[in-house]
């Protein structure tokens, strides 16, 4: 249980850290460029895990997107707030963990108004273990591979994250997806 709030590192518009922030007052109609991650968990035969977002969520609620995402906390390496997020997203370990698309950022507003603006590195792992998901994060999940989750999207662009929507077209052409979980 986290005795103190969550803090996120703030970025200049070139990506350099500039200072932190609580997470709570960064997510707003004003939201800072800031660092984030993203995590895409891959299965031996080349399946993704992707989870809908519970409805309590405060941006994007009820939508389908990437296996888990977080931020950083100041002085972490993104590889290791993956671990820690995978943790407390899904209570599950995780290994192989790859940065695959360091450089991705993306801006966003969702249907609130709350802004989404970060440097969001795209990482892919690799699930050891069960998965017992916390239910004020994920309300559902399922095992899909990235052909017919790519026709979800186009199909049904409504249904997903912003950024999974930006992300998997990505990451298909970079081949990222041809590593069958050894991420």
């Amino acid at each position: 249980m986290r005795t103190h709030p969550e803090m996120v590192v703030l970025l200049t518009p070139e990506g350099a850290p500039c200072g932190t922030a609580a997470k709570a007052d960064v997510h707003t109609e004003a939201t800072p460029f800031h660092l984030a991650f993203s995590c895409y968990l891959v299965d031996s035969t080349g399946r993704l895990l992707v989870t809908r977002r519970a409805l309590a969520k405060r941006t994007w609620p009820g939508v389908w997107t990437n296996s888990f995402c977080g931020h950083p906390a100041p002085g972490e390496t993104g590889a290791d707030a993956v671990v820690r997020r995978a943790r407390e997203e899904l209570g599950a370990r995780v290994v192989d963990v790859t940065c695959v698309l360091p450089d991705f950022t993306y801006r966003a507003v969702d249907a609130s108004g709350i802004v989404e603006h970060e440097l969001c590195p795209v990482y892919i792992a690799r699930l050891e273990g069960e998965l017992l998901p916390e239910p004020s994060e994920i309300s559902e999940w399922a095992w899909i591979d990235p052909g017919p989750l790519q026709g979800a999207l186009s199909d049904a662009p409504f249904a997903f994250s912003p950024w999974i929507r930006e992300q998997l077209p990505r990451l298909t052409a970079a081949g990222a997806w041809d590593r069958r979980g050894a991420a």
